[in-house]
């Protein structure tokens, strides 16, 4: 069965990342993936550093490392900060871009399937730090799909359901989960 990832890349318990991320899980979960919801706050990971990295790996690293190397695809939605992406979503993909010293974990990335979004108070909806997260994935190796959604003016947005109020839009972000669902299960059977 594919296995997707879906994260946000915020800390903060009522992201709007993270009841985005959520919506494209269950496009995804229709599709017939298998989906994990990571919360970074769940993993304590410290800046990275070549001096931290010299004296092991943090076990929180390689716990989400194996993760993403058993997935074949994720979902990451991003907060923007300053026009780009948050610190705690670049410290993540620092570490994860890593080779796991002394155990065997694989790729991270390579080869894997992506699918990116953004909520912002804004109105261009976290269109901005896309661009950076989108570029730091294919350096990565990863195939990002073409396709992305942007939540602008994301206070109003959302139901009290954790849906969005606009029902085309909702579509438009299952949509974005289930076509990563489906390359990444092309992908995983060649």
């Amino acid at each position: 069965m594919t296995q997707i990832i879906a994260l946000a890349g915020s800390l903060r318990s009522q992201s709007y990342n993270k009841t985005l991320v959520k919506i494209a899980a269950k496009g995804a979960e229709e599709q017939g993936a298998n989906v994990v919801y990571v919360d970074l706050a769940d993993y304590p990971i410290p800046l990275f550093s070549e001096d931290l990295e010299a004296e092991g790996t943090p076990a929180a690293v390689n716990d989400l490392k194996s993760l993403f190397a058993q997935s074949q695809g994720m979902l990451i939605a991003s907060p923007e900060y300053n026009g780009s992406i948050s610190g705690v979503l670049k410290n993540v993909l620092d570490w994860l871009s890593r080779p796991s010293q002394g155990v065997g974990i694989g790729s991270a990335f390579d080869g894997k399937v992506a699918g990116i979004m953004a909520a912002s108070p804004g109105g261009l909806g976290g269109l901005r730090g896309l661009g950076h997260v989108r570029d730091i994935l294919n350096n990565l190796g990863t195939i990002v799909s073409p396709k992305q959604v942007t939540v602008p003016a994301a206070y109003g947005a959302f139901d009290d359901d954790g849906g969005l109020v606009d029902a085309e839009l909702e579509q438009r972000v299952k949509a974005l989960g289930a076509q990563v669902a489906s390359m990444a299960s092309r992908l995983n059977n060649k």
